[in-house]
This record gives C-alpha cells, structure tokens and sequence, in this order.
C-alpha cells in the first residue's frame, strides 16, 4: 500500500492533494485450504481460477481418503463429488508442512472446519507475519456462545492478521463460476483488501468491511432461520409464510447482532438479508433440507444420520436461543427452532403459539 498524489478537481480548480491510494502492489501469494469438505474444495478452486496465488494451492484434510482422492482422482469424492478438481490443487495430512512459506511468500489460509472443531485446527499452528487466516465458518458454539472470531482470539492468543469471509456462497455454484458475491470482515483494513483482492475473479466478486460482529453473527443465524423455512415449505405453506419468516427473522438477527455489536447496515448487506434469502428459499441449503424433512415428519436423528454434511443450523439454533436470554431479546423464530429441534415440540403447536403472541408494533431492531 502506498501514498500518491493526485490531481482532483475542487470547486472548479486543479490542486495537488495527497491520498492514500489502497492500490495492491504484486508480491508472492500462496493459498492453503484448512478443511477438506465442500465449501473448501470450492475455495481451493476459487484460488486457483482467481490466478493471484503461486504454486499449488494445496487442502490439508484429516483423513487419507480425501487426500488420496484429490491426489490421484483430481475430484473430492467423499464430500464434493462430480467437481473435477484443477490439477493443481494437492492435498496432504500434514497440517504444519501446508502452511511453512518460503522467504518473501505470504500465505493465505482459508479456515474451513465446523465451528466447534475451529480452536482443535488451530491451536497447535505456528502463525507469523507471512500468515493471513481467513475463516470461511459460521456458527456459534454451544458451550461459550463464541463465534469464530472469538475463538480464533482465544486460541491464537490475539494474533492479528485474520479476516473473515460470508455471504451467500453455495460450495456447488462457486465451483461451477456462477456469478456470487461475498464479504470479507476484518479490523485490520490493509489484511481486508489482501483478501480481497487475492479472492475476487471476474465472477467472484468480494467487498470490504470492518463490522466482523456483524458479518459473523449473521452467518451464524440464518442457518437457525432457514431450518424454520424449510419446516414451513415442508408442512406445505406457501410464498406468504416463508416471506414472513425471512423478515421476521431478519429482525431477530438483526437485533441479537445489534446488541452484540454489529452496526445495523452489515446486517443489509451480503452478509445479512443476502445470505438469509439464498440458505432460506433454496434446496441445495442443508439448513432448508434439515427443515424441509422435519415438517414431513421425519426425525432428527433420521436426518443428520442420512445428511452425510454438516448443517451448522441445528447446533447454532440452541446456542441462538441462549445468546437471546442472555442479551433479553425476545426472538420468537429462533426460540420456536430451539423448541423443535431441542424440545421436541411439534412444528404447528409452535406456530400456533406464536401466532397468537399479543399483537405489536413492527420494528426491525
């Protein structure tokens, strides 16, 4: 980054001004994957098609069949099957080896691990002034009601280079180039714009914030929101519910993010509204499946048994329902998931009793 001076025109005269250009000057960039699921191949793919990173962009994952798989088949077969994988992208067990960079090189690791497995992935790395950790993860953990910020702040103690990345993503779409747009939180602006730029390509489109609360909270929360959407479609409602569930639920993530923290715009953005309305309203969300299958009357269990993929949204939905007390929110969507899914109550006795709650003003936090 650096300063220049410019001309700009001021009240109709020329004048010599001197800025602060945010201009990414070239320097050697690698990228590393910490997961190998869907959503990380899909980012080892994005890296390599966004052409900003030398070398192999290599996928640490824990089990031998998944590095074998991309190794020797170029294709995830395990968790992203049917994405034929650049033959540039390698994966290997050896954690510490992935992210060690030669002198000069700036290494790039994207986090992409289930929220409570963040702090076990990360605590033993060796992190230094050549390492920007990016974490692609949404949730809340049950236990600490920590979102990954929060942890990686524990676990890290404090190390500084991190930024975060959200939006509405879907691992499939992002693989196949479809046009998709995403927001990259960090405190330090300068790590937010490396970012940034390393990622973006002429269809992946990323945009800059500092509200990391913000962008955190409501990745983690619309997970709980599309589970109730996809109960609603799967008890055979229509357009006029789901709508009313995705704007009433806005509300409450726009509220439990507000008293976390967050400014109220994130919540507009990507991030927010943005993610919200594709993990709400689309089949290829596990949070709608998990949803959908419970308002047919399937089981939980029955469920994340046959799911074959982490949905964040179950587990997120009781760490919700417990940051609400905490705060004093009053979040009657987000309580009625936690009462499904964690009580056992049935889907329409919820809807019924919050239907009939005493009639009020609308507000959005």
């Amino acid at each position: 980054w650096f300063r220049e001076t410019i001309l700009v025109r001021s009240r109709g005269k020329l004048q010599h001004q001197v800025i602060h250009l945010f201009v990414h000057k070239p320097y050697r960039m690698r990228a590393v994957v910490l997961g190998g699921g869907a959503w990380g191949t899909a980012l080892a793919i994005q890296c390599v098609r966004s052409g900003n990173f030398e070398g192999d962009v290599v996928v640490w994952a824990r089990d031998r069949e998944t590095v074998d798989a991309i190794n020797t088949e170029h294709e995830n077969t395990r968790y992203f099957k049917g994405h034929a994988l650049p033959h540039c992208i390698r994966a290997t067990t050896d954690k510490q080896g992935a992210i060690t960079s030669s002198s000069g090189t700036t290494l790039i690791l994207f986090l992409v691990v289930p929220t409570p497995a963040i702090a076990a992935v990360v605590v033993d790395l060796k992190l230094g002034p050549e390492h920007i950790l990016v974490s692609c993860t949404k949730g809340i953990l049950n236990d600490t009601l920590e979102t990954p910020d929060k942890i990686l702040e524990r676990v890290t103690h404090g190390f500084a280079r991190v930024a975060f990345l959200s939006g509405p993503s879907f691992a499939a779409e992002v693989a196949d180039n479809q046009p998709t747009g995403v927001t990259i939180a960090s405190k330090d602006e300068e790590v937010a714009r490396v970012v940034q730029t390393a990622i973006s390509s002429e269809r992946f489109r990323s945009y800059t914030t500092r509200d990391v609360i913000g962008v955190e909270m409501g990745g983690a929360l619309k997970n709980v929101l599309a589970i109730a959407c996809g109960i609603s479609d799967g008890l055979g409602f229509g357009s006029n519910p789901r709508a009313m569930l995705i704007t009433r639920g806005l509300a409450e993530m726009s509220l439990l993010s507000v008293r976390s923290g967050a400014e109220p715009i994130t919540l507009a953005g990507l991030a927010g509204v943005g993610d919200l309305i594709l993990t709400c309203t689309s089949t290829l969300s596990r949070n709608y499946t998990v949803g959908f299958r419970l308002g047919r009357g399937e089981t939980l269990e029955h469920i994340i048994g046959s799911l074959g993929a982490v949905a964040e949204g179950v587990k997120t939905s009781k760490s919700a329902h417990e940051l609400a007390a905490k705060l004093g929110v009053e979040t009657p969507v987000i309580t009625g998931i936690y009462q499904v899914i964690h009580e056992g109550a049935k889907p329409l006795e919820v809807l019924r009793a919050n239907m009939k709650r005493p009639l009020r003003q609308e507000a959005l936090y």
